[in-house]
C-alpha cells in the first residue's frame, strides 16, 4: 500500500481509497460519525453515516441532514473498503469504526470506555493491525472506582441534602453523562427534575433507551416544590441566573477530572464525583491488548506520555496524531438551551 489506510489531514481522518472521512472537523462530502458529541459530529457534511440509534441524536443537534443509519457489526463497502461499526461504550450509540482493505484492518475508537454503565452499549474489542485510540485519561493517576460505588455515594449525598432541606443540583453533559446519571439515581429518595437542555435530549434518547421519569423545570416550577429533590443540569447552567432560584442548594459535578481536587475548586463545585465516560489508564491498556494490534496511534489526551509508555515499556509501534477533538473537560454545552 502506497500510503496508510487512514491518514490525518486538515479536515479529519481520511480513507483515500473510499474517499470517506471519519469524525471530520471540517465539512466534507461523506463522513462516518462515531457519536453525537459536538466535537465528533460537526455540522456541514453532505452525507453522514452513523449507528442507527445515533441518527435521531445528531438530527436533533444538527437539524435536517442526509444521514444513513447502520446496525452494529453491519458491513458496508465503499470502493472496495469494508467498514463496520462496533460499540465503544462511551455514551449511548457511540461507535468504533473498523476499516478493512486488502486484508489490512484499522480501528478508530472515537471516544470509549470499557466499563459497562448499564445504559450505553458495552465496549466490544475488535481485532486489528492498527489501533487509533483516544487517551483523554492516559496517565496512571486515573483509575476509576466501579460506578456502583460512585452512584451509591451520589444517592447518599442527595439523601443527606434532602434531610437538611437543601436541593441537590448535579451537573452532567446533556448528552451521555446526563442520561447515565438519570439511569442510576434512586427515585425513592425524591423527584428527579431536569434542565431544558437535558430534558430535550433525554426525550430524543428515549426513542431507543429506557430511562426513568423526569420532570422538566419551567418558569412555573416553584422553589418550594423542588426543595429537597434533585436537578440534573448541564455544566453551563452553573453560575447562571437560572440556578439562583433554587437557593438553598448544593452542587456536584460528575467527571473524570474530579480526580483532581483543584478541578472542583476551579469550577466552584461543592462536591465532585469521579465518573467518566472515557477509559482510565488500565482501560486504555486492556483495550489495546485485546485488539492484538501491532501499531497504535494516540489522539486527543495525554498523547505524548501515553505513546512513549507504549513504545518504551510495552514495545508497541506507537505514535501520536493531532486532532480537533476535545477532552472531557470541554464537552460542556456551549450555551444554556431552553432556560424556561
Amino acid at each position: 500500500m502506497t500510503q496508510p489506510l487512514l491518514v490525518f489531514n486538515d479536515k479529519g481522518i481520511y480513507c483515500q481509497q473510499a474517499d470517506v472521512y471519519i469524525d471530520a472537523w471540517r465539512p466534507v462530502d461523506k463522513c462516518i460519525v462515531t457519536h453525537g458529541h459536538a466535537d465528533h459530529s460537526r455540522w456541514g457534511h453532505k452525507q453522514y453515516i452513523t449507528h442507527t440509534n445515533n441518527v435521531p441524536i445528531i438530527k436533533h443537534r444538527l437539524g435536517e441532514i442526509s444521514v444513513t443509519g447502520k446496525a452494529w457489526n453491519e458491513t458496508f463497502t465503499i470502493n472496495g473498503v469494508k467498514f463496520s461499526l462496533h460499540p465503544a461504550g462511551h455514551i449511548i450509540a457511540s461507535s468504533q469504526v473498523r476499516v478493512e482493505y486488502k486484508g489490512e484492518v484499522w480501528v478508530f475508537t472515537g471516544d470509549f470506555k470499557t466499563e459497562d454503565d448499564g445504559l450505553a452499549e458495552v465496549y466490544e474489542p475488535v481485532k486489528c493491525h492498527t489501533f487509533i485510540t483516544e487517551c483523554t485519561f492516559g496517565l496512571p493517576a486515573f483509575k476509576w472506582t466501579p460506578q456502583a460505588v460512585v452512584f451509591n455515594d451520589i444517592n447518599n449525598w442527595w439523601a443527606t441534602n434532602k434531610s437538611e432541606g437543601r436541593t441537590s443540583i448535579l451537573f452532567g453533559y446533556s448528552l451521555g453523562k446526563a442520561q447515565r446519571l438519570l439511569k442510576h439515581l434512586d427515585a425513592s429518595i425524591g423527584k428527579i427534575y431536569t434542565h431544558g437542555a437535558v430534558e430535550n435530549m433525554t426525550e430524543v434518547v428515549k426513542e431507543n433507551y429506557k430511562l426513568p421519569e423526569t420532570t422538566l423545570i419551567t418558569r412555573n416550577t416553584s422553589k418550594e416544590e423542588i426543595k429537597g429533590n434533585i436537578i440534573v443540569a448541564p455544566p453551563s447552567a452553573h453560575g447562571s441566573t437560572w440556578i439562583r432560584r433554587f437557593v438553598p442548594y448544593v452542587t456536584a459535578s460528575a467527571s473524570g477530572w474530579m480526580t483532581f481536587r483543584g478541578a472542583r475548586r476551579r469550577r466552584a463545585i461543592d462536591r465532585g464525583f469521579v465518573l467518566s465516560d472515557h477509559a482510565d489508564w488500565e482501560g486504555l491498556l486492556s483495550a489495546i491488548d485485546a485488539t492484538g494490534c501491532e501499531k497504535v496511534i494516540a489522539t486527543h489526551g495525554y498523547t505524548d506520555i501515553f505513546a512513549k509508555y507504549l513504545r518504551e515499556e510495552l514495545g508497541y509501534d506507537a505514535r501520536t496524531e493531532k486532532t480537533q477533538y476535545e477532552e472531557e473537560s470541554a464537552e460542556i454545552d456551549k450555551k444554556i438551551e431552553n432556560e424556561d
